[in-house]
């Protein structure tokens, strides 16, 4: 005997997709999001405004973690989120890699050697005998100062940097504004750059024997460290001496408060400069924070930013205590007269 059940057609299962493979692919697509949004930010170069401007001095990290998305979607099998990534992560990789890589220098290697050192002294307050001590070292010819006050010129009077920079063109303020630059070669004192914020830099003439006519300034914009400070950095750095390349040879040295990742600062290179860490291949050493008060990952704030007819042979950072940054050190060759 036949029953009703058995003559009952049996009819197709719909495939159904697993809400766990959804839930997937929503998980991957939001790791992979802010990736993609950030290489699309340092790709063109719109980085303006708090805190937009703060959050691009960290691209190399982002571009590191990037792989985290990329090798979750390759492991799940997600094929557009790996896609999308991979390009965002290629992107990063290829703003912040070359800074790793020594570049081949065209300039003359024979021409005047000229040893550099950018130190911020964090309103005075670095150690004096620290410093002083790294210019006999490295045989330092030049020294910019930033937040150069009148209790850090004495103090570094008394520890002898005058017997071995005896020139100087020296602009001591209270607080953050003070600049200074002390050199072996003699000066000229080329005044001191008002920007719009109270911020500003000691220029010099710095007259090197056999070098082309070389002038100096201690770099140091306002720090974009608010929603204000973000767009009087932004007015201040726009400010910076543009690069002469048919004419005076110019050094900027100093805490720019930027890093390449910041499009306002590449554009000053873009005038004729290049970062002298960058070309020695050094452009990973971090010059801030160093503070054992701060958890905030290094980025590199401090730059020696040298013409480019300027040739660079090496470039390292050195801790100094009392101070929130690591002094900058640059051996350059200056084209000839």
């Amino acid at each position: 005997m036949v029953t009703t059940e058995d003559t009952l057609p049996l009819l197709p299962e719909k495939p159904v997709r697993p809400r766990r493979r959804r839930w997937w692919s929503a998980v991957v697509w939001l790791m992979a999001i802010p990736f993609v949004v950030w290489a699309v930010f340092r790709v063109f170069g719109l980085d303006s405004g708090f805190p937009t401007v703060q959050l691009i001095a960290f691209t190399p990290y982002v571009a590191a973690a990037s792989l985290v998305p990329l090798l979750v979607a390759l492991l799940t099998k997600r094929i557009w989120p790996a896609l999308v990534t991979a390009i965002a992560t290629v992107a990063l990789a290829a703003c912040v890699l070359p800074r790793w890589i020594s570049d081949t220098s065209p300039e003359p290697q024979d021409g005047p050697g000229l040893r550099v050192l950018s130190v911020n002294m964090l309103m005075g307050g670095a150690d004096a005998a620290t410093i002083v001590g790294l210019v006999r070292r490295l045989n330092v010819d030049l020294v910019a100062f930033q937040e150069y006050t009148p209790e850090a010129k004495v103090a570094l009077d008394s520890a002898g940097l005058d017997d071995m920079l005896p020139n100087a063109v020296s602009y001591p303020r209270p607080g953050v504004t003070g600049s200074a630059v002390y050199s072996r070669f003699p000066v000229t004192d080329l005044g001191y750059r008002q920007f719009p914020s109270t911020f500003g830099q000691a220029q010099a003439g710095v007259a090197v024997p056999g070098a082309k006519d070389l002038r100096v300034e201690s770099a140091h914009p306002c720090a974009p460290a608010t929603a204000h400070g973000a767009g009087c950095w932004e007015r201040d750095i726009a400010q910076e001496p543009a690069a002469t390349p048919d004419g005076t040879v110019n050094l900027l040295i100093g805490d720019f408060n930027a890093t390449l990742d910041h499009e306002k600062f590449r554009a000053l290179l873009d005038t004729g400069y290049r970062d002298a860490a960058d070309v020695a291949g050094a452009g990973f050493e971090a010059s801030w924070p160093y503070d054992e008060r701060w958890f905030i990952p290094g980025v590199v704030l401090d730059h020696v930013v040298a013409d480019k007819r300027v040739g660079v042979r090496q470039v390292s950072v050195h801790r100094i205590p009392d101070s929130d940054h690591k002094a900058v050190f640059a051996e350059l060759v200056l084209p000839k007269q």
